[in-house]
């Protein structure tokens, strides 16, 4: 039986009766041989019958003092070498072989040897003297060729400079290729060059490093060549985003993420969507969208549309809304109810009860969310959100977004499935930009397309990565795959509360004066803060400071935990802000004030240049010398107002006259989309011209 092939004419070892072997760890003798069944007994005594082809591939396996067995030759190397490089090897072996054998591998049956090469009168060393003063080489040339041949083959005989790494550079110096590749690392993350502006920095680099004249140069054409081929798979002369991203991709091997069950994973990103929207002053401005995807169903669980800026607030609200069921909206087909698809609805239903007029979106609780490193989602609110939820946070290694491959190809499939059929696309850069870009839609507008767009043309679209497991070619839905996997994993449903929104929002701890909380000069009073004013909040890791909540855009109020509850506590100086604003938004104030030469600390002043800077942004600039402030602070304005009316802010419930609770007591709501109100006292809105008319 063989266990080789031929190689270059030699016939391979075989396999005999009696032959010792290397195999599982010892040595044992073949004791016969029977079709493709070898019986082995091991120097203990022990026998066995295993197959043939199981031996010899077996680790180690080998004869016992024998010859090594035949290399079987790389052909797929062999042709990839040049034609000259082949045909010189092939002619060895035509020499080898016939010192061996005494005949060259062409020879026909019934040919002689030649009286030098013949193996019966002739010995191997008087043989290889032959052929080394035949081919006027040295004999020992002629021994090393032979031993090659016999451990390689063919492949042993090439001339291995002809498979050296090296033949892509040439015959360029080390150092001048050295300090190419240099050069190439050092670009990575800076603008696109061209190949003469790369020559003048390895030009430059050389001669400081070396001397001038040291290093040889190649001419023009070839310096030109020599960079080609060391910059292959770099992009050094392309896209600077493709050569960021191909330089930031893990060396090690890719694997797929994987989740049995919904919420198992979900992953979350952000990003500026390819979109301009209108704000209220028919300001254009761009959005921000932050979406979360189940890594089990594909399931765009939520996706929020904010102004640029998105805010840890929005990143935990987004948390909010994924675990309440996406209700229908007036002017939504009937088709997108959940009781028209293929979720379990009245399964859900009698578990649930606000699945009842809920649209056709599953309604997933995670177990897991992966971020990655952004303030938004590293952050403290964000972190306490996910905690008070039960969710747990796995961060992503910093600088790799591979770790949720997942979420950053759905956002690029929502730029090219829904994105560019929307009037204002921008295109993913400025190269793919129209000439003129004009935006239609205010971003609640483009919110409501976009939660439309999820339900009809994701949740029940076929995606390529869903697969049926008993009919792999079958792709699934979202909505299909949730059906299929919640029967198996279960629902559990969690409720929130309107309570459950304050606990969202950004915390601040601070002291209840005597004259109410003050928050970046800002102070926040109610007669509810009586009982609590001068005291000790009882939390000795903050020195008996209160716990304070507040949203970031809306600075009208903040929210007071209490022993008692929730007190809403409004803004002293509201009455003379005329619209809206923002943190961002007082913070600008406070520097129109500085610059002015006025005092940012007093509140009063700022607050007068508040409502003067949103009077005006709203009216538009007066000549052209306010053009610069007017449009600063229409944008301010503007991305304050987009804020407030995407944020979907709390509205408190509001006081029952013969309630004993007190006016500004926050309660709270029986279902997590009721929204909570408050008393609204009408004040009148300063005005200081007015006034200062009257005073005079």
């Amino acid at each position: 039986m063989g266990v080789g092939g031929e190689a270059g004419g030699l016939m391979g070892a075989v396999l005999r009766p009696g032959d010792w072997v290397h195999f599982d760890g010892g040595e044992h003798q073949v004791v016969a041989l029977a079709g493709t069944s070898v019986r082995l007994r091991s120097s203990e005594g022990a026998e066995l019958v295993v197959l043939a082809s199981y031996l010899m591939v077996s680790p180690g396996f080998g004869l016992v003092e024998g010859a090594p067995l035949p290399a079987i030759e790389p052909m797929g190397l062999l042709d990839g070498l040049p034609e000259d490089a082949v045909a010189a090897a092939k002619q060895w072996q035509r020499h080898v072989v016939e010192v061996e054998t005494g005949l060259p591998p062409e020879a026909g049956p019934g040919t002689k040897a030649r009286p030098e090469y013949d193996p019966v009168a002739r010995s191997l060393t008087q043989r290889i003297k032959a052929k080394a003063a035949e081919l006027g080489v040295s004999a020992r040339t002629v021994e090393r060729m032979l031993a090659r041949h016999q451990r390689q083959g063919l492949w042993g005989l090439v001339d291995q400079r002809a498979t050296r790494a090296g033949e892509t550079t040439g015959r360029a110096d080390a150092r001048l290729v050295a300090a190419i590749q240099e050069v190439l690392d050092a670009k990575t993350h800076t603008s696109t060059g061209t190949r003469s502006r790369l020559i003048r920095r390895v030009v430059k680099q050389v001669e400081d490093t070396y001397g001038p004249g040291v290093v040889p140069l190649p001419g023009r054409t070839t310096f030109y060549k020599l960079i080609d081929r060391l910059a292959t798979g770099r992009h050094a002369f392309g896209s600077a985003v493709t050569r960021r991203q191909t330089a930031n991709r893990p060396a090690g091997a890719f694997t797929p993420t994987l989740a049995a069950r919904p919420g198992e994973q979900v992953q979350i990103d952000s990003t500026p969507i390819d979109v301009m929207v209108l704000a209220d002053t028919g300001l254009p401005v761009r959005a921000d969208l932050t979406i979360a995807v189940d890594v089990a169903t594909r399931t765009i669980c939520a996706a929020v549309l904010r102004p640029v800026g998105t805010k840890a607030v929005d990143a935990a609200l987004l948390l909010a809304r994924m675990l309440a069921p996406e209700p229908m909206r007036p002017g939504w087909s009937n088709a997108l109810r959940m009781s028209s698809s293929q979720l379990p609805h009245q399964r859900l239903v009698d578990i649930d009860a606000r699945m009842e007029m809920a649209a056709a979106r599953p309604v997933i609780v995670p177990d897991t969310v992966v971020i990655d490193q952004g303030k938004v989602f590293v952050s403290h609110t964000f972190v306490r959100a996910c905690k008070r939820l039960g969710i747990s946070v796995q961060p992503c290694r910093p600088g790799t977004p591979t770790d949720k491959a997942i979420v950053e190809a759905t956002l690029g499939s929502i730029n090219s499935l829904f994105c560019q059929h929307v009037a204002g696309y921008t295109g993913p850069n400025p190269t793919r930009r129209g000439a003129q870009v004009e935006a239609v839609w205010s971003v609640s507008q483009l919110q409501d397309l976009l939660d439309e767009w999820l339900i009809c043309g994701w949740q029940h679209r076929p995606h390529d990565a869903l697969r049926d497991p008993f009919a792999p070619r079958r792709t699934m839905s979202p909505n299909d795959r949730y059906a299929a996997l919640v029967a198996a994993a279960g629902y559990l449903p969690l409720t929130l509360s309107g309570e459950d929104y304050l606990e969202l929002l950004p915390v601040k701890w601070q002291k209840i004066n005597a004259y109410g909380i003050q928050i970046d000069y800002r102070t926040y009073d109610c007669p509810e803060l009586g009982p609590w004013r001068l005291q000790h909040s009882g939390v000795a890791a903050k020195n008996g400071l209160w716990e304070i909540h507040y949203d970031p855009y809306d600075l009208s109020q903040v929210f007071v935990r209490t022993p008692d509850g929730w007190v809403s506590a409004p803004w002293t100086h509201l009455p003379m802000v005329a619209a809206p604003f923002a943190d961002f938004t007082w913070r600008y104030a406070r520097r129109l004030t500085a610059e002015a030469g006025l005092d940012d600390t007093n509140e009063t002043v700022v607050a007068t240049v508040l409502d003067a800077l949103l009077t005006r942004a709203q009216a538009g600039p007066a000549d052209a010398g306010d053009a610069l402030v007017d449009v600063t602070g229409s944008r301010i304005t503007a991305r304050t107002r987009l804020g407030a009316a995407a944020h979907r802010p709390p509205v408190l419930e509001p006081a029952d006259p013969q309630s004993s609770e007190p006016p500004g007591r926050v309660e709270a709501a029986e279902e997590p989309g009721d929204a909570l109100t408050g008393t609204v006292v009408p004040l009148g809105i300063f005005d200081v011209e007015a006034e200062a008319e009257r005073w005079i």
